[in-house]
Order: structure tokens, then C-alpha cells, then sequence
């Protein structure tokens, strides 16, 4: 029973997140941030994170008016596809991106994965104790006990 408890709390702590615009302000050094890769961005970027790359996430190591530095984390691609990357840095010129995405807690997703978890769990806990009630046996009740049942001699088995 713990271990469901534990798995329960740990995916309600996961929450949601959503990439959204910063709007014209620029995100703080520290923050998990996306950038939307431009054409040129493909070319330049290319030899280092491939040619296909549209978007590129990770936290902000420093900025400036020239350039991004960015731990990246993730590489998405044309087709759909998505690397997983370890932090390494990476250079990134202000003229291959679009402007950040900031990566941000969505408070409505999490609450509807939470009772949508929750209420399965909850489901789950009530169809068992429903079972369990009516998972009686034979519902006959002989009143012997186990050890008069074990005492009995059993039939011969004839071929």
C-alpha cells in the first residue's frame, strides 16, 4: 500500500509545464528557455546540433546582445523527432532564433492530470474493496473446522 501512495504523490509533484512567449522581456539567467530555429539558424547551427533542428531548449547560461549561451537539454526536430542532450553548452547568435519561450509551471494542466490520477487511484481502491466484500466462497457454512476437515478419510479413486 505505501508504494502506490509514494508513486501517487511523486506524479502529482511532476505538475505540468508549458513553454509560453516572454513577451519582449528577457528571461532570467537560470531559467529553462526555448527558441524557435530560423533558417539561418539551421545553417549556422547545423554542424553542431544537425540540419533539421526547429527548436532548442535549455537553461539560460548567459546572454548578451549578440548571443545566447545555453545548456541544452533538448533538440527538436522537423520530423517530429526530439533529442535529449546533457547540458552541454552551447553558442547560439541572436539571428538564429525567434524570441524565448520561458518554460512555466501550468497550474490548470496539473490540477486536471492530478484528479484525473487521483479519481483512477481512488476507483481503482473502491472496485477492490468491492470485490474483496463479495469474494465470500461457496457461501455455504458446514460449521466444521480445518482440522475435521483434514481428519476426514478420503474416497479410494477406482481407474
Amino acid at each position: 500500500m505505501r508504494s502506490p501512495t509514494l508513486a501517487l504523490g511523486a506524479l502529482l509533484l511532476i505538475g505540468c509545464y508549458t513553454l509560453r512567449p516572454t513577451r519582449g522581456t528577457t528571461p532570467a539567467i537560470g531559467a529553462q528557455v526555448a527558441f524557435d530555429v530560423n533558417d539561418a539558424g539551421r545553417v549556422g547551427l547545423g554542424p553542431i546540433m544537425g540540419s533539421e533542428i526547429v527548436q532548442v531548449e535549455g537553461r539560460l547560461v548567459s546572454k548578451d546582445s549578440a548571443e545566447y549561451v545555453l545548456a541544452v537539454t533538448a533538440v527538436r526536430t522537423m520530423r517530429g523527432g526530439e533529442q535529449v542532450w546533457s547540458g552541454e553548452e552551447v553558442r547560439i547568435k541572436s539571428e538564429y532564433v525567434g524570441p524565448p519561450y520561458e518554460r512555466r509551471f501550468d497550474t490548470t494542466r496539473s490540477v486536471a492530470v492530478g484528479g484525473t490520477v487521483v479519481g483512477g487511484f481512488a476507483a481503482f481502491l473502491i472496485g477492490r474493496a468491492l470485490v474483496g466484500a463479495g469474494s465470500g466462497g461457496s457461501g455455504k457454512n458446514t460449521g466444521e473446522t480445518a482440522a475435521a476437515h483434514r481428519g476426514r478419510p478420503r474416497a479410494p479413486i477406482t481407474p
